[in-house]
């Protein structure tokens, strides 16, 4: 299948460079970087900031990977229609489960965890009713924003990155000027292995990218904008990332990894007070809507590319006449991740493994290095990896990596997920092909 074949047409391209940015880093930039900084300094004290410098390290040979195929592929599905371009409709079908279950049950752990939050300072929240009223506000008025058009969708993305990333440079603003070195020293460096694992942890609050490239059909330019974009977004996320720590380091020293439930809001609390403190807590709370702001923008369009392509039925490939948006996958999208975030708490939620994304990661990386060998394309002039296979190669490696520290249940759930969806798959191809008419005679 050659991308060019199925150009999504009826979706309107308005997401340039800085909103896809934009989209990114509010994918990337989640609620954990609010609580992430306490564990990264439990796990390697004052040289914290080597963590973030190894992940930072490490993604950008993803996003190399993901530069490259998205420059190469610009239908809507992101990772899914990279995977599905370089290796068929079977791996693309399973890299499109795994995508759409992982985005489901990602997005509806932290709508969950949202309500729990408004909670705290509205007790109805925490009814049953409230709860479940909340949440399907919460996603009915996400799906008119988007069915709307992807621009409603992407200026509500790109207020919230705003309004999320106030209270985290307020802090780093502030903040630097009350640093005691003394409490950034490093006496002996940790060995690799504590930075490792430290790291695996710490990995994870820089993925998302996957979310915010599944628009990938209403993308201007995509072979400018998707290199682009994504290499900006990593630069502004570990800058401000490795500013997050070495700030809230320098403030609280040993203190900080005590302070595992909120830290970033007692570093604020040493600078500005009680204001500076819910200020921070308020940050979280936006940037659990911006998540699920950005997720109701990028994932329902998974859906329309299993649908497009014949995986999942054809209603959902709808696109609206009026707003020129895959209106019913939205709507659909909405529905079921309303219905299990309304069903389930965020610890129950969090069973999903985050084996599924890695895995999805490396099918990515080699579909990088497929898609440039075959020379894809589908306009304009599309990244080129240097060096061959090195760099997807080198993806590859470090994924396993992080594999490897995975949990024998994790894996089982991963086996579980994909032999279902093989079953399917095979059981479509098998319908398809019973049902096919015949020659005529």
């Amino acid at each position: 299948m050659e991308p060019g074949k199925r150009d999504d047409a009826g979706l309107l391209r308005v997401i340039g460079v800085r909103r896809l940015t934009a989209a990114i880093v509010n994918a990337t930039i989640g609620a954990g970087i609010f609580v992430l900084p306490a564990t990264v300094a439990a796990g390697l004290g004052p040289a914290a900031p080597l963590a973030y410098l190894v992940c930072g390290a490490l993604m950008a040979l993803l996003v190399l990977c993901f530069a490259s195929a998205g420059s190469r592929v610009s239908m809507t599905g992101g990772l899914y229609a990279y995977v599905e371009v370089a290796f068929g409709p079977f791996v693309g079908f399973l890299g499109g489960v795994l995508y759409t279950l992982s985005a489901i049950f990602a997005c509806a752990s932290v709508a969950s965890a949202l309500v729990a939050s408004v909670g705290l300072a509205w007790l109805p929240a925490t009814t049953p009713v409230g709860r479940t009223a909340l949440i399907v506000m919460l996603f009915a008025v996400l799906a008119a924003v988007n069915v709307r058009g992807a621009g409603s969708g992407v200026r509500l993305v790109e207020a919230m990155t705003v309004v999320k990333l106030a209270p985290l440079l307020a802090l780093i603003m502030a903040g630097v000027w009350f640093i005691n070195p003394a409490h950034l020293a490093i006496g002996t460096l940790p060995l690799a292995s504590a930075i490792g694992r430290t790291a695996v942890v710490l990995i994870f609050a820089f993925g998302g990218i996957e979310v915010a490239l599944v628009p990938s059909g209403e993308v201007i330019d995509p072979a400018r904008t998707v290199p682009r974009a994504v290499f900006l977004a990593l630069a502004v996320t570990t800058t401000i990332y490795l500013a997050i720590q070495i700030v809230a380091q320098g403030l609280l020293g040993a203190e900080l990894a005590s302070y595992a439930a909120a830290p970033l809001a007692e570093a604020m609390a040493r600078v500005a007070g009680p204001g500076g403190r819910l200020l921070v807590l308020a940050g979280a709370a936006v940037s659990m809507f911006g998540y699920t702001a950005g997720d109701m923008l990028g994932s329902p369009r998974a859906l329309f590319g299993l649908a497009r392509d014949g995986m999942l039925p054809a209603a959902l490939a709808n696109i609206h006449p009026r707003f020129h948006t895959p209106n019913r996958a939205i709507v659909v999208y909405a529905f079921v991740v309303a219905i299990v975030a309304c069903n389930s708490s965020f610890a129950e939620l969090a069973v999903v493994s985050n084996v599924a994304i890695l895995t999805l990661y490396l099918f990515c990386a080699i579909a990088a290095y497929q898609l440039q060998r075959r020379d894809v394309r589908s306009a304009g002039r599309p990244f080129r990896l240097p060096g061959g296979p090195i760099i997807p190669a080198l993806a590859a490696a470090v994924i396993v990596w992080l594999l490897s520290q995975a949990t024998a249940r994790e894996f089982a759930i991963e086996a579980l997920v994909i032999s279902a969806a093989s079953i399917v798959f095979l059981f479509q191809r098998r319908l398809k092909t019973v049902t096919a008419p015949g020659p005529e005679n």
